[in-house]
């Protein structure tokens, strides 16, 4: 018997699986409204020089402050400088890039930095951390860093996390991420300088990828092969709602320390819940811990309406499936490499991790030049993910899972390409082609998830999970820095963006299908199926370490 065959005796979906579901929405809430919150927090509002002698107010302009701040090429005020004479008038525009005071070409009125610092528009934010520590103009660099920090952080604890659940229990690591994020969000909020902010901030995104490792396959690990897509497809409109929810919030709450505080707290509940969500028994198993899985199989069968009592599911039955489960080995990352299947799947969902991180995160965090406010822009790209959500359900029980991904990284690919073929000036045919580029990047994203958790055995699932998510977190923190290169060609990043999605809709083709497939739960089960003509191969044991 295998655990296939006990979970179809328990019950492979009902309320139990159902409760589970809903007690894990709350990180899937969570992830969107920390990882895109740079979107508000980070925003950089309308600024100007700051000059003595004139009213706070920004929207007061007189003769004055014309005659101090140079003119950008457009005609608009060159926020980085301004002319160092109060009597010294503008005699013609002068760039934010002019040369330097004493160094101007003959004709053209002097600049110099902004002495006392800047003005900042407060119409839509009242503060973000650039208006905070004046992250703009040259030191706009380091206000995009904050976003690469973070996710460098989500790397390494995707690292971390996914490790450490395989080697102490899914539920155990769970409660740590919870308590780490909300000690360490409650401490970016209290920042007193930037250095304090990007070192809380990076450490926050180490906790909060916890959840990203360890969710999905917690559920996953609970459900028949049957009800796998639906509720995978269920489970991520919690994202969905997440980033509805931060227009929303953002729009509400203008005061990046307080809009901070409120993405936070909730992890406070999310503590609690931790009782009443059930380790993974399938786990359980494959570590020897029967009496353990027993108990969390009974409460499965009671709740879902199959009272088995102890006599319909003995200890000794568990323990036989245990014996052929059992992982004496401890996991490891090399142990993704050491087999061709298992080495085949990582390599390919290296390439893939990154492509849908560094296209997702790249269409979602630029915001701008759309036509809409940076609120409606938030809640458009929300939304959009709702039919997105419904194309993966019918999509990858139809076409497959590797079909799908390939198909949805594929259309991210032609959105972002056609893009840059579309004037800036056509405002609704960018934002069309913005908003599909988004929703198919979001498809592609809730397929990977979907698709990776059924590619890996048990045994190592949370393993490979933690290595795809590695990478694809340093696709997420290098997708903030890409925008940069609008510096160099104004389209460089959606190319770059459009580019890298294209290479990973065809790695995305060597995968192997999962489609009704059970999922593995050891190493000899991934590569059995590379070449089940080979009986040698198919009965290849899994090399033993003890402890």
């Amino acid at each position: 018997m295998g655990f296939e065959e006990l979970l179809h005796k328990v019950g492979g979906f009902g309320p139990f699986q159902l409760r589970n579901v809903a007690l894990l929405a709350l990180p899937r809430v969570l992830l969107p409204m920390h990882f895109l919150l740079p979107i508000f927090l980070a925003a950089v509002p309308a600024h100007r020089c700051a000059l003595p002698g004139v009213p706070a107010n920004f929207s007061h302009q007189d003769e004055w402050v014309e005659a101090h701040l140079p003119r950008e090429p457009d005609g608009r005020p060159a926020p980085a400088s301004l002319h160092p004479s109060p009597g010294a008038p503008q005699h013609h525009a002068v760039g934010r890039g002019a040369e330097p005071w004493g160094e101007q070409l003959e004709g053209e009125p002097s600049t110099v930095p902004c002495p006392q610092g800047w003005e900042y528009d407060h119409s839509e934010f009242s503060s973000t951390i650039a208006t905070e520590w004046d992250l703009v103009c040259e030191q706009k660099g380091l206000n995009r860093a904050t976003s690469t920090f973070f996710f460098a952080g989500v790397l390494v604890g995707a690292v971390a996390f996914g490790y450490l659940s395989d080697r102490f229990g899914r539920r155990r690591l769970l409660l740590v991420a919870y308590v780490s994020s909300l000690v360490l969000g409650l401490a970016s909020a209290a920042s007193v300088s930037y250095t304090m902010f990007a070192i809380t901030r990076t450490l926050t995104g180490t906790a909060l990828a916890g959840f990203t490792i360890i969710v999905m396959p917690l559920e996953l690990e609970w459900l028949d092969v049957g009800h796998r897509t639906v509720a995978g497809v269920l489970s991520s409109t919690f994202w969905t709602g997440g980033v509805m929810l931060l227009a929303l919030v953002g729009y509400l709450i203008r005061d990046w320390r307080w809009l901070l505080l409120a993405v936070t707290l909730p992890c406070a509940p999310g503590i609690l819940s931790i009782w009443w969500v059930p380790e993974s028994a399938r786990w359980l198993l494959t570590q020897g811990r029967v009496e353990e899985a027993h108990r969390y199989l009974l409460r499965c069968a009671r709740l879902n309406g199959r009272p088995l009592g102890e006599d319909g599911l003995s200890q000794e039955a568990l323990s036989k499936v245990a014996a052929a489960e059992r992982v004496v080995r401890r996991p490891s990352y090399l142990d993704l490499f050491r087999t061709p299947r298992l080495r085949h799947i990582s390599l390919c969902c290296m390439v893939v991790w990154f492509g849908v991180n560094f296209s997702y995160y790249g269409v979602s965090l630029d915001v701008s030049g759309l036509g809409l406010n940076v609120y409606q822009t938030q809640l458009l790209f929300g939304a959009v993910e709702l039919p997105s959500k419904l194309l993966v359900y019918l999509s990858v029980r139809h076409a497959g899972r590797r079909l799908t991904l390939a198909g949805t990284l594929l259309g991210a690919a032609l959105a972002l390409g056609f893009r840059l073929l579309v004037s800036s000036e056509v405002k609704s045919w960018s934002t069309a082609l913005a908003v599909m580029g988004k929703g198919f990047s979001e498809a592609a994203f809730t397929t990977a998830y979907l698709f990776t958790s059924e590619l890996y055995p048990t045994v190592l699932r949370q393993t490979g999970m933690g290595l795809t998510a590695l990478v694809g977190r340093l696709g997420g923190s290098l997708a903030p820095l890409a925008a940069l290169l609008d510096g160099v060609w104004l389209s460089l990043p959606k190319l770059a963006y459009g580019g890298i999605a294209l290479l990973a809709a065809c790695t995305a083709l060597l995968l192997p299908e999962t489609k009704q497939a059970q999922l593995p739960e050891t190493i000899q089960d991934v590569e059995r199926k590379s070449a089940p003509s080979n009986p040698q191969e198919e009965e290849m044991p899994m090399k033993q370490v003890q402890d």
